[in-house]
């Protein structure tokens, strides 16, 4: 049988749990300090559901979940699509159908946490795993640009929290986007493809996404209309005199000002014509925030209009932001990066004629004050256990029958 993990995996040791319940807990703290709720879904959702989530190139990912018993027996007889249920890519279309189904009971704005695990059948590589958590906040039936305001300010204080800082907020619009393409020449049909080849600005250059959108076919006014307008030294400014008077021009200078004022010197906003983000669902805002400690975006998101419609036939709202926990852990543990100061760490060591309801009624005393872990004496290698308990992080260890010391570790 195989030791280790399915590859894209990880087993956690404790002391990499201990960093990441810290981590966990910090960003939940700050989101509840502004009003937000938790829920939890199930980590599996319906075929039907994900195949028409509009999650982009992420449904090219999806762990499926074979039908069984007779109803896969019955599938392959009958030629039918073999699988039902699928592993949850994003907890944004877990949390759509939430609270579509649960909306009634529910406040409005709903300001909601999820913290969990999801799935993605990709290449494993540094930054991108198989399974890994996400951290969300999202703000359902509220479609004023405030939403995205407080969504990006909260998320900021999170990352704030937990020791980053100079982070950098990138935010666009796909409405003016669209607006921006279809004013430069493009064929409405043909400006989705035509964003993709966009979204690689960063990565391949102006001259890059000119090749490729030439390689699609693209009108070469056009093509050549997006260059020279990419000179631009103020491209917000720039924007009306092809988009015309757009109120989502005006609503992303008042944002982009407001965050600013907001963030001070703690982080930067930047407003980003080239940010795309691959979610097909995305409807307006979109926003991510990139560090200098790594290479691609911390956290992400964007408005979501019409996902919740899908489900209830009613027009709702709704807006996220997702920090990405894994990337920001592999930061975290790259600068050694220590949690806040909890109780010391105590070790209580016993020894075998030590009666149990006595070793536990002193742990009971000593846990308003300490983390206390009872072990029994290593009587033939004190010193040797005596320094694992320091290495694994124990400030403090006694014996049943001494005082603990608030100097420091006691010899055993």
């Amino acid at each position: 049988m195989k030791k280790t993990p399915p590859r894209g995996m990880s087993d956690m040791m404790p002391a990499d749990m201990a960093l990441r319940d810290a981590v966990q807990g910090a960003i939940i703290a700050t989101y509840r300090d502004f009003g937000y709720q938790r829920i939890s879904t199930p980590i599996v959702e319906d075929a039907e559901n994900l195949e028409k989530s509009e999650g982009g190139d992420n449904l090219n990912l999806i762990f499926q979940v074979m039908k069984r018993g007779d109803k896969l027996d019955e599938a392959i007889k009958d030629g039918d699509q073999l699988w039902d249920l699928g592993l949850r890519y994003d907890l944004t279309l877990p949390l759509t159908r939430f609270y579509a189904n649960n909306h009634t009971k529910l406040p409005m704005p709903f300001k909601v946490i999820q913290t969990d695990r999801v799935y993605r059948a990709e290449r494993p590589q540094k930054g991108r795993l198989r399974e890994f958590v996400q951290c969300d906040i999202d703000i359902i039936g509220d479609g004023s640009p405030r939403a995205e305001a407080e969504l990006i300010a909260v998320t900021s204080q999170a990352l704030l929290k937990v020791g980053f800082s100079g982070f950098t907020v990138r935010i666009n619009d796909r409405r003016i986007l669209n607006a921006l393409f279809a004013g430069l020449g493009f064929p409405v049909e043909q400006i989705p493809p035509a964003l993709i080849s966009f979204d690689k600005l960063d990565k391949i250059g102006m001259d890059g996404v000119c090749d490729d959108l030439t390689a699609k076919g693209m009108p070469s006014n056009a093509t050549e209309a997006l260059r020279s307008f990419m000179k631009n030294d103020d491209l917000l400014a720039a924007l009306p005199s092809f988009t015309g008077e757009l109120p989502e021009v005006s609503d992303m200078a008042l944002l982009i000002d407001e965050l600013k004022e907001v963030g001070g010197q703690n982080w930067n906003v930047l407003f980003d014509l080239s940010l795309v983000r691959g979610m097909g669902y995305y409807t307006g805002p979109v926003f991510e925030i990139v560090s200098d400690d790594f290479e691609g975006s911390i956290a992400g998101g964007g408005r979501y209009d019409n996902m919740i419609e899908k489900f209830t036939g009613i027009a709702t709202p709704a807006v996220g932001f997702s920090i990405g926990f894994e990337r920001i852990i592999s930061i975290l543990m790259e600068r050694n990066y220590r949690p806040p100061a909890q109780k010391p760490a105590l070790a209580l060591l016993y020894e075998e004629q030590d009666d149990f309801v006595k070793v536990f009624g002193q742990v009971q005393e000593l846990t308003g004050t300490y983390l206390v872990t009872a072990l029994p004496l290593n009587t033939s290698s004190p010193g040797r256990q005596r320094a694992r308990l320091e290495r694994d992080g124990f400030r403090f260890v006694k014996r049943m029958s001494e005082e603990v010391s608030e100097l420091g570790v006691i010899t055993t």
